[in-house]
C-alpha cells in the first residue's frame, strides 16, 4: 500500500463508501505481515515511496511466491532481483502477467503502471559486454520506479573513442550509472566529463588479479573525480535505485 492508496482508503471511509470494518481488515496486516520465513514490510511504500524488493537468490520459489502473494494482496508492485530462469518459470506460471528480464535476472509484476517522472534522464553506461547483466539490473530497477533510462554499452577505456562519439547524452542526463570490471577506470573518465552525479558499479568481471571485483571497487573508491560515488560489487539494483532517487529530485523543481 502506497501513500495514494492510503489516502483513497481514508477518503472512501469518510464518504461512507467503505465501512470501518473493511478498512480495518485492509490495514490490519500493516506495518508488516509475518509469514514465519519472512516478515513482509507493507509500510515500505508509505515510508520510502516504493515497495519492498525481494532478493530472489537463495530463496525457494515457494518462499518467493508466498511473499509475492502477500504483496499482491496489498496492491503493491513486486520486483524480484537475482532470480534464476528456473525460478522465474515457476513464478510466471503462477503470475503470467509478470515480466522476466533475463539479462538483468529481474522479475517485475506491476499492480499499477508506474507514475512516470516528468523530468530527467538516467544514463547507464557499461564498459564491456560482460558487464551488461549488472547494467541491465540498474536499467530495470530505475525503469520500474518510473524513470526514463538510456543505455550505452561496450565503451570501455580500451577503446575510449567509442564513448566520445556519443556526446549527445552528456547534457541530457541528470545522473549517470557507470558499470565496469577489470581495472574499473571508466567511472573516473565519465566523472571527468560531466557535471552530474556518477554512481560507479564495480563488477566481478576480470582475470585473477581483479579479485572478483575488488580491484575495480578500490579503483573507483580512489577516483580523483569528485562527483563519483561507489556501490557494492555487482550491485546494479542499488545503483539503479539510488539513481532513481537522485533523478526524483529533478522533478521537485
Amino acid at each position: 500500500m502506497d501513500l495514494n492508496a492510503l489516502r483513497q482508503l481514508l477518503e472512501s471511509v469518510a464518504c461512507g463508501r467503505t465501512t470501518i470494518e473493511d478498512a480495518v481488515s485492509r490495514l490490519k496486516r500493516l506495518p508488516f505481515e509475518d509469514l514465519a520465513y519472512a516478515r513482509v514490510d507493507h509500510h515500505r511504500s508509505l515510508r520510502k515511496g516504493f515497495p519492498e524488493v525481494i532478493f530472489g537468490q537463495s530463496k525457494s520459489p515457494e518462499q518467493i511466491l508466498g511473499i509475492m502473494k502477500a504483496m499482491v494482496k496489498q496492491g503493491d508492485t513486486v520486483m524480484v532481483t537475482r532470480l534464476s530462469p528456473e525460478k522465474a518459470g515457476t513464478i510466471t506460471a503462477e503470475y503470467p502477467d509478470a515480466a522476466y528480464h533475463a539479462d538483468a535476472r529481474v522479475l517485475v509484476r506491476r499492480s499499477l503502471p508506474a507514475k512516470p517522472a516528468g523530468k530527467g534522464l538516467i544514463m547507464v553506461i557499461a564498459a564491456g559486454t560482460s558487464d551488461i547483466p549488472v547494467a541491465e539490473e540498474a536499467v530495470v530497477t530505475a525503469t520500474t520506479m518510473g524513470h526514463k533510462v538510456r543505455s550505452l554499452y561496450d565503451v570501455g577505456v580500451s577503446g575510449i573513442h567509442r564513448l566520445m562519439g556519443r556526446d549527445e547524452f552528456w547534457g541530457k542526463a541528470s545522473v549517470f550509472v557507470v558499470v565496469a570490471g577489470m581495472e574499473g577506470a571508466l567511472p573516473s573518465v565519465v566523472g571527468g566529463l560531466v557535471d552530474k552525479p556518477v554512481i560507479a558499479v564495480p563488477t566481478s568481471v576480470g582475470y585473477g588479479a581483479s579479485f572478483g571485483g575488488i580491484t575495480a571497487m578500490l579503483a573507483m573508491l580512489n577516483s580523483c573525480a569528485s562527483n563519483v560515488s561507489v556501490v557494492n560489487i555487482d550491485n546494479g539494483f542499488g545503483a539503479g535505485y539510488i539513481a532513481a532517487l537522485i533523478n526524483s529530485l529533478a522533478n521537485l523543481y
